[in-house]
């Protein structure tokens, strides 16, 4: 019983570290060709520049309000 509970949380950590891994490879990328656009941090619930489905004014709004 006490592995399974081991063998969740290992896999949680795994993809939590795939996630950042692959935010890094993107950063990376971004940074190495420019002339595909800036690197978009997440924010809030999307990025406003591609448009996201948080409401029209999402990205009017001050960040934190």
């Amino acid at each position: 019983m006490m592995g399974k509970y081991l063998l969740a949380i290992g896999l949680i950590f795994a993809v939590l570290a795939g996630g950042i891994a692959v935010q890094n490879l993107y950063r990376r990328f971004a940074a190495r060709h420019p002339e595909l656009g800036p690197f978009r941090e997440e924010k809030g619930c999307g990025s406003c520049s591609a448009g996201n489905g948080c409401g029209t004014s999402a990205c009017d709004r001050p960040v934190g309000k």
